[in-house]
């Protein structure tokens, strides 16, 4: 089947009054970068409320092997709530009956069922049209059935087999047999830049996707502890960051050796505490990078109550070691929540790649779980140079580009 249009829709934008006009445009700018490096020569265009793609090349119509391709980009892009290849067509209902007529055989052809349940859905913004929306369905249905014999299909309104869209507006009507599901969310870029501490785990990925869909794009930040970590431990968090800015262009990765902070915190400092003093040294480094590269807040993939640094009094001991913005998407999400989203957008499977990490790196072995400010205060002033060590090692950070 040969399409000459994709009709995208959008959910949350539509809520967005007077600032419609800036989201839309944001979200149109993101699905021509998606989908300018396999089909440069597409079209989108926007006209009151709907998004759409066109060929843009001499046949009018999309290429059966590029188009997989464009809507495998598009399923990526925030903002979308769903989207179909379709037909576009004037708004003349006998060239809709027509064009649906010669659509039907193959698609039924193509089903598994040699009598699939069928439903034409039509949608009629344009009430000009002469008919109505269930006379439009109606009217395709008994051609179809004509054409293809009473006995060729059921009907099933709520849950068919085979649907055939049909789509009425002032300027062009559409036929389609597919809605497929995007993001949805809001556009990246309607929001402010974030910095997301991301680690090879499972649940920091998911923040920085979840913070994605509400229209911020994220730099990452990871911390290794070489040479007591491996290489592994950065090569991992790479995979992850590619993989996740898939959803985005591409953000950037900041790789902070930790090793000689957390020396100095073995040598000089409770062991209970070192977790904590361990984490409000992450956020004092990311902080740092994030006002310097013009990023607005932190996001973080904690849970309350996960694990030791993640209870109420230690997030709150490690927030206090800085002034700026934490967002943090899953703190009230089950595990199984997580991971069902983490499987969702393909990071699992690499979150579960088993390599040491940062936080391994001399680990108490009876962490605090309530850990005071004034205790961790106390901790921090008993290693020499604390903000020395803490320059130099943002000094010597890497940056992936």
């Amino acid at each position: 089947m040969v399409f000459n249009c994709i009709i995208c829709r959008y959910h949350e934008i539509a809520t967005k009054g007077n600032n419609r006009n800036m989201f839309e445009k944001c979200l149109v700018d993101n699905m021509r970068h998606a989908v300018k490096s396999i089909a440069p020569e597409c079209r989108i265009k926007r006209i009151r409320g709907r998004v759409w793609i066109e060929p843009g090349n001499d046949s009018g119509f999309f290429d059966p092997e590029i188009l997989p391709q464009i809507c495998g980009k598009l399923k990526n892009v925030f903002g979308l709530e769903s989207f179909s290849p379709a037909v576009l067509l004037p708004v003349d209902m006998d060239v809709i009956r027509q064009t649906a007529l010669e659509l039907a055989p193959e698609v039924f052809a193509a089903s598994s069922k040699e009598c699939p349940s069928f439903r034409v859905r039509a949608r009629r913004s344009n009430k000009r049209f002469a008919l109505t929306s269930n006379q439009i369905e109606i009217d395709l249905v008994t051609a179809i059935a004509e054409k293809l014999g009473e006995n060729s299909f059921t009907i099933n309104l709520k849950n068919a087999d085979i649907t055939l869209g049909c789509e009425i507006r002032d300027e062009f009507s559409a036929l389609y047999f597919d809605v497929i599901h995007g993001p949805g969310g809001l556009p990246v870029g309607s929001n402010p830049r974030v910095l997301t501490l991301l680690s090879g785990g499972i649940d920091s990925p998911v923040a920085a996707w979840q913070i994605m869909k509400r229209g911020s794009p994220t730099d990452y930040i990871t911390f290794h502890s070489s040479p007591y970590t491996p290489p592994e431990t950065v090569d991992k968090v790479r995979g992850l960051a590619a993989k996740l800015n898939t959803f985005q262009r591409k953000g950037r990765l900041f790789i902070v050796n930790l090793a000689e902070f957390q020396k100095a915190v073995r040598d000089n400092c409770s062991e209970r505490l070192r977790t904590v003093l361990y984490r409000r040294a992450m956020f004092r480094i990311a902080e740092a990078v994030a006002r310097r590269e013009d990023c607005k807040a932190l996001v973080t993939g904690e849970a309350l109550g996960q694990v030791a640094s993640q209870t109420v009094a230690n997030m709150d001991t490690i927030n206090r070691a800085i002034d700026m913005l934490v967002l943090r998407p899953l703190v009230g999400a089950d595990k199984l929540e997580t991971i069902a989203i983490a499987e969702k957008i393909d990071t699992m499977k690499q979150s579960s790649v088993q390599v040491p990490d940062s936080c391994t790196v001399f680990a108490p072995s009876n962490p605090a779980t309530s850990a005071p400010v004034d205790l961790a205060l106390k901790e921090e002033s008993k290693i020499p140079d604390y903000a020395g060590i803490l320059e130099k090692i943002i000094q010597d950070i890497e940056i992936d580009a």
